[in-house]
């Protein structure tokens, strides 16, 4: 997969590459919806730090530190603020989460934003 420069200029490949094929919740309306799980994972290939994860009213919800810094690129799907536990997570939890055709998906669709950038 490409390199990205900052966690900032992968959030906004994300917008872009989220879709129904990284999350069966994805919509329009909210293209995050769903995405946390996939989103932590491919992060973490790109970023490295780790995984965490907390409770919120619809579920678990997986998030990303990168050096000492919290970064939750599917907040956007709530409607409402959430808690953040910070509890560590594993890969394979959030991996549990999703699939590893929704993982794929989204690696795939990452390099496709990215061509389509520098074309």
């Amino acid at each position: 997969m490409a390199d990205f420069s900052t966690p900032y200029d992968l959030y906004e490949a994300l917008k872009a590459a989220w879709s129904s094929e990284s999350s069966s919740s994805w919509s329009i309306e909210n293209p995050a919806k769903g995405q946390c799980s996939v989103t932590s994972l491919v992060t973490q290939d790109l970023f490295g730090g780790s995984i965490l994860k907390t409770k919120t009213y619809g579920g678990t919800h997986f998030y990303n530190a990168i050096d000492g810094v919290k970064w939750d690129m599917t907040v956007s799907q709530f409607d409402r603020p959430i808690p953040f536990e910070d509890r560590p997570a594993t890969r394979e939890e959030a991996m549990a989460d999703t699939s590893e055709a929704q993982y794929h998906a989204l690696k795939r669709r990452l390099e496709l934003v990215l061509s389509s950038r520098s074309a």
